[in-house]
């Protein structure tokens, strides 16, 4: 086989996606595997380690690729629906394809891989969604799904030589078995669940995010990231996130931009509480109170510190709530 063809994978660390990377690249072609890098999918501290073990198992190059703001609009409008939850697979699809198919541009490969299998997912890997996604990513004649590619119509790649479709698979459904064997016999031990990792499919946070959506009208990676961390309160139309240990206390302050104002006690043990971007009085003292219910302090008044902006203050707090009388502040199903 021509060692000058390429293909760009699409990884999602999924074992479909690893062994249909390796089927390519086992044809003697040099893959280049794009993962899409994503706080709704993949946390910054696990993500590197991981990417690390797929190369070093699979002998892969890996470019990890953020996924930024636009990406949001994917979520908010997306064209084909949302699932289940909120979760755009199909319109997530086409967004990962197109930028694929331009990093295939720049590289001056030949074709695009995914680990797609029909019939798995119920809204994105039915056959009219499959045709459906390759149309509107304008990746006709470029796309190849090699682990049901015997039982889909030839692609250009594979009527043109570049690919030997005799070494390709024909899995279908979602029994997970054919992979298991493949996992073996290409020794793959680390992959992702096959249950996926997206948030967006999670019923708890996809309610977090349809409050926000409800809410917030200019909303970043950053606003998607907090929604995985804490408890969340909604008060006068402002966002509270209070910390329910202390790695999610480190996570807050870490988050906190200047236009936040972040609560702790410091006599006593309790948790770190931010208060997101605008809000009045009410709410400031609502977030101390917050603090305060949710510390250890064994008196019913204590002081809790504020920092905003590189200022801090004391506010005097006094518990006048239980956390049933906060309950319908609380996201309690988010």
């Amino acid at each position: 086989m021509n060692k000058k063809i390429k293909a760009i994978a699409l990884l999602s660390g999924g074992l479909d996606s690893i062994i249909a990377a390796r089927l390519i690249k086992d044809q003697g072609i040099d893959v280049t595997c794009i993962y899409f890098s994503s706080p709704l999918w993949s946390s910054d501290e696990k993500e590197k380690d991981f990417i690390d073990e797929l190369k070093k198992q699979n002998d892969l190059e890996i470019k990890v690729v953020p996924v930024g703001d636009e990406y949001i609009d994917i979520i908010k409008n997306p064209q084909y629906g949302w699932g289940k939850e909120i979760n755009p697979c199909v319109d997530c699809k086409i967004f990962m394809l197109k930028k694929a198919k331009k990093i295939m541009e720049d590289m001056k490969a030949n074709f695009i891989i995914t680990g797609e299998v029909v019939g798995q997912r119920p809204m994105s890997q039915h056959i009219s969604a499959l045709n459906y996604i390759e149309k509107n990513a304008d990746a006709r004649g470029i796309l190849v799904r090699p682990l049901s590619a015997k039982i889909l119509q030839p692609t250009e790649p594979e009527l043109k030589g570049l690919i030997d479709r005799n070494r390709l698979v024909n899995i279908s459904g979602r029994s997970r078995k054919i992979q298991n064997e493949y996992a073996r016999k290409l020794n793959i031990k680390t992959f992702s669940s096959p249950a996926g990792g997206c948030l967006l499919t999670q019923k708890i946070y996809a309610n977090r995010l349809r409050d926000m959506l409800d809410h917030e009208k200019n909303i970043t990676m950053r606003d998607l990231e907090l929604l995985k961390y804490g408890r969340h309160f909604r008060f006068n139309g402002s966002k509270i996130i209070v910390g329910r240990n202390k790695d999610e206390n480190d996570i807050l302050k870490k988050f906190q931009t200047k236009n936040d104002a972040l609560f702790e006690t410091e006599e006593f043990p309790g948790p770190v509480t931010i208060l997101l971007k605008n809000h009045d009085e009410d709410t400031v003292r609502f977030s101390a109170e917050l603090t305060l219910l949710y510390s250890d302090c064994p008196d019913n008044i204590a002081n809790v510190r504020m920092e905003k902006k590189g200022s801090i203050s004391y506010l005097s707090i006094t518990k006048k709530f239980t956390k049933n009388d906060i309950f319908k502040y609380n996201l309690s199903n988010c």
